[in-house]
């Protein structure tokens, strides 16, 4: 199987990512501490204030609410520490609920070592670093011992295939062009046929930004994927959507709506290192039931981590206090 991550590293990583949002979350249970208050159903509503404007969400947070009510009515607790563990393992239950039944990241990286090659189309509104992303994947997929082409279908963007190239040359791979205005389910056609006949493992297709209330551009990225299957049948393998963190729940808008007309089988949540909201995370999960795969928390291409839900709620408690 492929390994893609260092767990000691991976921690490290993301929990100097997640700064922003862990104060915002937990910056005020220290404060309230301080003034020596018993744990009580007006501590618990300004838990659940702090949660919600971490835009965790009112859904998961009402949730997690309920479980920590239950928790407190069963026992005692006088310190902070106590407290902040039994948050802790709430958090964590509810993280683990909502990815119940999904596949693992490392079930993931099974798959992409068994087709071939694995076609992965990758689809999001403009703004959100979905091209950074792909480049970030392009280059560890290829440092992973990988050959990998990317297919430049965002034919409606100027400079959008420029942008595209650029980021396959910093990451040694091939890309894919047809001319401005081209057919992008022509170009997705011609670099899935050309993987075959070189016998390339990893197909990385670039979309033009879609407005997920523009219904004849969705309807143009279910033709990109009747083009792919005519060509190698089960492909595209995965449908990774790709959301800005830094909007909050106007990411889980677009990921509802997205699932609407196209098969979402797995979500990259970019730039959390610059965004108090990273309790996004929780509530798409949560509400979804559709698994993160992978999480930006920096510039480099190496801060485009793979989601582990174990090492997110550890890395968001770090430094509060939790044993």
């Amino acid at each position: 199987m492929l390994k893609w991550f260092n767990r000691q590293e991976e921690t490290a990583r993301v929990e100097k990512g997640l700064d922003k949002t862990r104060q915002s979350l937990f910056g005020t249970l220290h404060k309230f501490f301080l003034g020596k208050r018993t744990i009580d159903d007006s501590f618990l509503d300004d838990l659940e204030d702090s949660l919600i404007s971490g835009d965790v969400g009112v859904k998961t947070t009402l949730e997690i609410i309920d479980r920590l009510r239950e928790r407190v009515s069963k026992n005692a607790f006088t310190s902070e520490k106590e407290l902040i563990e039994q948050l802790h393992e709430t958090i964590s239950d509810s993280l683990k609920s909502g990815m119940k039944g999904v596949e693992t990241f490392d079930q993931f990286m099974e798959q992409v070592s068994m087709k071939k090659p694995f076609v992965i189309l990758i689809v999001g509104v403009n703004g959100v670093g979905k091209t950074t992303t792909i480049g970030k994947l392009a280059s560890r997929f290829n440092k992973l011992g990988k050959k990998v082409v990317l297919g430049a279908a965002d034919t409606f963007r100027a400079a959008a295939a420029d942008q595209l190239e650029i980021w396959a040359k910093r990451a040694e791979v091939r890309i894919v062009l047809h001319q401005d205005g081209a057919d992008p389910a022509a170009v997705a056609f011609d670099t899935v046929q050309s993987a075959l006949a070189r016998n390339e493992d990893v197909v990385l297709i670039d979309t033009a930004g879609r407005l997920h209330n523009k219904l004849h551009l969705m309807d143009e990225l279910n033709k990109i994927q009747r083009s792919v299957e005519k060509i190698l049948p089960g492909a595209p393998h995965e449908v990774f959507l790709v959301l800005d963190a830094s909007t909050g729940q106007n990411a889980l808008v677009q990921a509802r709506e997205f699932s609407k007309v196209v098969r979402i089988s797995g979500l990259v949540l970019t730039k959390l290192d610059g965004t108090a909201k990273g309790g996004i995370v929780l509530g798409i999960c949560n509400e979804l039931k559709t698994p993160v795969r992978f999480i930006g928390v920096g510039e480099q291409i190496e801060d485009l981590r793979p989601f582990d839900p174990e090492i997110f709620v550890d890395a968001l408690f770090e430094g509060t206090g939790k044993a």
